[in-house]
């Protein structure tokens, strides 16, 4: 009795405690036998693989139109207008009459002029009979020597005043001509600043009104002076080569406009108030749609990076120092960090110049949870990946 007494209460005591210990035991197997844990087994990254281009330094700046020709018609002479010949917002053309000054005082100031010529004219040619008398007088001593000197100079004073009378004959003619102010150059004339019976003069300060010419035209870009000393060391250390100086506008309502323009120059100087370089574009305009003093967006390719990378921004990242990092897949199919050199943006990439190599895959996708030398399972760029519960291993029976 003592004994199956020890027996049974052996088996009430020590039989749950076995079979606690067994549903333990099996439990932490199952665990450790599974992969999909949250800290277990590789991650899943998606990679793309990069490649050495040449990257255009695409510059977007600010710019202003300007026509390129511009002219203020102004009097050349004093006087009250007595038409206007032009139609204001016209296309006129070069030498076209736009005002009429009153011609009246000038036609009278022509008129006087020919006559003292002629008068001139006749005084010139007494003087010279005279002088000619006088020639084979004083050979024969018949007059003095000093009567015959003093008759040559008389002739040639008298051609003088022929030459200034003539002079002053022409200034009257030209002056005359003035009274029709004409367009000094082709374009698009503005409003008129006088109107009819209104008194110019030659020196006034105000145009009458303003020619342009709107095709071509130029477009002036700012650029800052410390942007183009950095693209000239680049171009100078053959880290880029120079490009084609084409041109394309946004214009204020964000659409692009057609046609293509080319840079023409850029100044020498730095403007002092703003610190900004000025470059010169011209651009075709036949229909009109650009204006003197519109504000664009000048967007061109001054330079090629050669041999550069374009990698998805999704990949990199800053540290606290400004460094750009990002991870690439190791050959032990491990995350590898690097420090890449990436000065700039185009688009939706980092146009980087060092720190990766050709063929390199470079992690874009699932960086989130990435540490350096993290194990990964490297698939593709935008590989479907497998949802599942968290905690479940997606390669499991259970998962699937």
């Amino acid at each position: 009795m003592p004994y199956r007494h020890k027996r049974i209460a052996g088996t009430v005591l020590i039989g749950p405690a076995a079979l606690l210990l067994a549903f333990l035991s099996g439990c932490g197997a199952q665990n450790t036998s599974g992969r999909g844990g949250a800290n277990d087994g590789p991650l899943e990254v998606g990679y793309v693989v990069v490649r050495q281009q040449d990257v255009p330094l695409v510059t977007e700046l600010s710019g202003r139109t300007s026509a390129w020709r511009s002219s203020d018609v102004r009097p050349q002479i004093s006087g009250v207008i007595r038409r206007r010949l032009f139609t204001e917002g016209a296309l006129v053309r070069a030498g076209q009459p736009l005002y009429e000054i009153d011609p009246l005082p000038y036609r009278a100031a022509a008129a006087e002029a020919e006559a003292n010529l002629a008068s001139a004219v006749a005084s010139a040619e007494a003087a010279r009979a005279t002088a000619e008398r006088y020639k084979p007088l004083v050979e024969i001593e018949a007059i003095s020597k000093q009567d015959y000197t003093n008759a040559v100079a008389a002739a040639r004073q008298a051609e003088a005043a022929v030459a200034q009378r003539r002079a002053a004959r022409e200034t009257a003619r030209i002056n005359l001509g003035y009274t029709a102010v004409p367009a000094p150059i082709s374009g698009r004339i503005g409003r008129s600043a006088v109107t009819v019976g209104a008194l110019v003069t030659a020196n006034q300060p105000d145009a009458l009104a303003q020619i342009n010419q709107l095709d071509p035209i130029y477009v002036d870009i700012q650029q800052s002076s410390a942007e183009l000393l950095t693209l000239r060391k680049l171009l100078a250390q053959g880290g880029a080569a120079p490009a084609s100086a084409d041109v394309r506008l946004v214009l204020e309502d964000g659409s692009v406009y057609d046609a293509a323009g080319k840079v023409r120059f850029a100044e020498a100087i730095v403007d002092e108030a703003t610190g900004t370089v000025t470059l010169r574009a011209e651009f075709p305009n036949p229909q009109g749609w650009l204006l003197p003093g519109m504000f664009v967006r000048a967007r061109f390719t001054q330079a090629v990076d050669r041999g550069a990378y374009l990698v998805p921004q999704t990949a990199v990242s800053r540290d606290e120092k400004g460094e750009a990092l990002l991870y690439v897949v190791g050959k032990d199919g491990k995350a590898e960090q690097r420090k890449i050199v990436a000065p700039r943006t185009q688009g939706e990439y980092w146009v980087v110049t060092g720190g990766i190599q050709p063929g390199d895959r470079i992690i874009t996708q699932g960086t989130g949870r990435l540490r350096p030398g993290a194990p990964i399972r490297a698939v593709p760029a935008d590989t479907p990946q497998p949802v599942t519960p968290k905690g479940r291993n997606p390669a499991s029976p259970a998962a699937r």
